[in-house]
């Protein structure tokens, strides 16, 4: 159970970088991009590829971040001309260009060039320590449990919040109160979860194995994106985005480089995809361009969407949230429903979301912590 909550801990951190990144470029920016797994595909395989080159690892995420970014300045030049439907559709296609190009061309492996078809092996994987010493172990286990303060005591800081506000406007008392209960109830839920990974973790960490070791490095990456984008978005470069969002047009007028700052947002948001492709394949182990199918993309608008989008912790509600349904339906389906074969599950529960989007869609089309009045989907 616990090496089994380290996977899904690692799996549900590293998809919540691929949702703030989509988040930034779509729930901020207002760009409909259906490509997204194109950037976690760049990043993914230029990471592994530079390792097994030789390149520390450091260096090679950090570069395969870059030249997912620099796809984003690409897209952004040659397509942000286009709007809507049309951008979705050359993004969509795009992603899906760079999965078959790695498919079906030779790559160069360690010494050797080896067709993409048969994927990447045996790279290495941070922090793949035999036996630390116990100095180290206790280390690591203080970094955890720093990380662990500090995103409790933001939780509380943001319910917080919510009752000064519930508290000062007494006229609009009900819209508030719903708002503080909705923050405590998420709250409460994310702290039992953020409990169950931090014993998780510790008893890993302490057994060192090296999956413990990926999952604090991932939530320290996490937490750092996310704190910097929270500072970046209530800075004057992110109200620019959300103007942009709302009506480009006012942007303009009011003497915004319009062009640039979508170019900004691809390439930052492409980034932190690209990031998150790096994590993805350390914890695969093993990739291979059948890993990054379109469907990725298309989960992660579904995480965004459920948290609510232009919300970077309703990003990370919403990967929460799919991966408890994913984890959940997976286990108990097979036991409620004996009659279905594997395949009528599989469909069942893909058709069970699909439910749950169309009612959210029309009981909450913000999602769950968005605000209606920023949401934006066609402009």
């Amino acid at each position: 159970m616990v090496d089994y909550l380290i996977f899904l801990a690692i799996l549900t951190s590293t998809f919540s970088l691929l949702a703030l990144g989509l988040n930034l470029q779509w729930g901020f920016t207002g760009l409909i991009n259906f490509g997204h797994v194109g950037f976690m595909t760049l990043g993914a395989y230029v990471t592994v590829l530079l390792s097994l080159k030789g390149v520390h690892m450091l260096i090679a995420i950090l570069v395969g971040a870059s030249i997912a970014a620099l796809l984003g300045l690409i897209i952004g030049l040659s397509t942000l001309r286009l709007r809507t439907d049309y951008l979705a559709i050359v993004t969509i296609g795009l992603g899906e260009v760079i999965r078959l190009v790695i498919n079906n061309q030779e790559l160069p492996v360690g010494d050797n060039w080896i067709s993409g078809v048969f994927g990447v092996q045996n790279y290495p994987i941070p922090l793949v320590i035999i036996q630390p010493n116990i100095f180290l172990r206790m280390f690591m286990i203080g970094l955890l449990t720093l990380l662990g303060i500090v995103t409790i005591f933001a939780l509380y800081t943001w319910v917080s919040s919510a009752k000064k506000q519930l508290k000062k406007f007494i006229g609009k008392h009900s819209i508030y109160q719903q708002e503080f209960l909705s923050r405590l109830i998420i709250s409460s839920f994310l702290g039992l979860l953020l409990l169950a990974v931090y014993i998780s973790g510790v008893i890993s960490l302490y057994n060192y194995t090296p999956k413990a070791g990926l999952l604090l490095l991932c939530l320290l990456v996490l937490a750092f994106v996310f704190w910097r984008l929270e500072i970046a978005l209530r800075s004057p470069w992110g109200r620019v985005l959300k103007a942009i969002r709302e009506d480009e047009e006012v942007a303009i007028a009011l003497g915004k480089n319009v062009f640039w700052y979508k170019i900004q947002s691809l390439m930052l948001g492409g980034a932190i995809a690209g990031v998150a492709g790096a994590f993805f394949a350390w914890q695969l182990s093993a990739i291979y361009p059948d890993n990054f199918q379109p469907q990725l993309t298309f989960d992660c608008w579904i995480m965004v969407i459920l948290g609510g989008s232009g919300n970077n912790i309703g990003s990370l509600l919403g990967t929460v949230i799919f991966f408890t349904y994913n984890t959940l339906t997976r286990e108990f389906l097979p036991r409620i429903f004996t009659q279905l074969s594997v395949e009528q599950l599989g469909a069942f529960r893909i058709m069970f979301i699909g439910l749950v989007l169309i009612t959210m869609m029309i009981w909450r089309p913000q999602g769950i912590l968005g605000k209606k009045e920023e949401l934006t989907l066609d402009k």
